[in-house]
């Protein structure tokens, strides 16, 4: 097939809502003309289509088994500014007294540790033996949403939706269906859209290598929501984790960074719906491509 111009053509995003990982080609001509296709030709770069840019965050939420006389036990540690919920099951078991039925569930507050389980062996002669598989979700699904209505979350404009809920190139997961991406040069100065706690931040990446989700900055509100600003400029993120930052304060600058396309601010409000993280519907409390849009919420 040759190389032709078009913005993502309709089947190969067809098969890339399908697969979890999907290589696209991008080739930008001496003309500036960019390019895609699913065929490699020379000069074209790499463009990785995964299911949904995410942190990572799994060794921050870690099982520790401690072994003593009377048995085993197993403890749970949260390093997160943030709760999780957790999910603790034992597969293979052999020569253990006081293994659950069911796994076990709990909701564990941010920087915390839990006990959750002693074993003894049956055998007092050998120890217990079994696989521990721990699960965990950023929050805490009790929680339900308080507020459905956001500032815009940037200086500047008016700017562009470039990809909105339920979008064919990447928003098709639970994660990101509800996510809008927002094109806008690079270094727009972006703001919280709510007061929250830093939970996680990247602040280092440059360029496509590494995360998916570039430089970001993940806000935990109040009522168990989560905002995330994903693909910021490398070197911009100017809070930390574990800071408490109040609605419209500058965190970062936007960005090109991770799995993204071009300049655009990627944004997602997320929660814990029970073991698994899901974007929610929200809107913007003003149209984004319209004046006045050079300050927080329009004024």
């Amino acid at each position: 097939m040759p190389l032709r111009l078009f913005v993502i053509a309709a089947a190969l995003l067809g098969t890339a809502a399908q697969a979890s990982s999907l290589t696209v080609y991008k080739y930008t001509d001496a003309a500036g003309v960019v390019t895609y296709s699913d065929r490699a030709v020379p000069g074209a770069a790499v463009l990785r289509l995964n299911n949904e840019a995410e942190e990572r965050l799994e060794s921050r939420v870690h099982l520790d088994i401690s072994r003593h006389a009377a048995g085993e036990t197993l403890r749970v540690h949260n390093e997160l500014y943030a709760p999780v919920q957790i999910e603790l099951s034992l597969e293979d078991v052999d020569n253990a007294v006081g293994v659950p039925d069911q796994p076990i569930r709990w909701i564990l507050p941010p920087r915390s540790h839990i006990r959750l389980l002693t074993l003894a062996p049956r055998d007092p002669a050998r120890p217990p033996s079994y696989t521990p598989r721990l699960r965990h979700v950023l929050g805490d699904p009790r929680l339900l949403p308080t507020q459905s209505r956001y500032p815009l979350p940037w200086l500047g404009g008016p700017f562009r939706l470039s990809q909105g809920p339920n979008g064919r190139y990447s928003h098709f997961t639970p994660k990101g269906r509800h996510a809008v991406d927002i094109a806008m040069p690079v270094g727009t100065p972006i703001l919280t859209a709510r007061a929250g706690v830093v939970v996680s931040l990247e602040n280092h990446q440059s360029g496509r290598a590494g995360n998916p989700s570039g430089n970001y900055v993940r806000i935990l509100h109040d009522d168990g929501t989560m905002g995330v600003y994903l693909h910021l400029q490398q070197g911009s993120v100017r809070v930390r984790e574990g800071q408490r930052v109040a609605q419209g304060q500058p965190i970062a600058r936007s960005g090109n960074t991770g799995n993204s396309t071009g300049p655009h601010l990627h944004f997602v409000i997320q929660r814990n719906v029970g073991m698994a993280l899901e974007s929610i519907p929200f809107a913007f409390t003003q149209p984004v491509d319209r004046l006045p849009n050079f300050a927080m919420g329009g004024e």
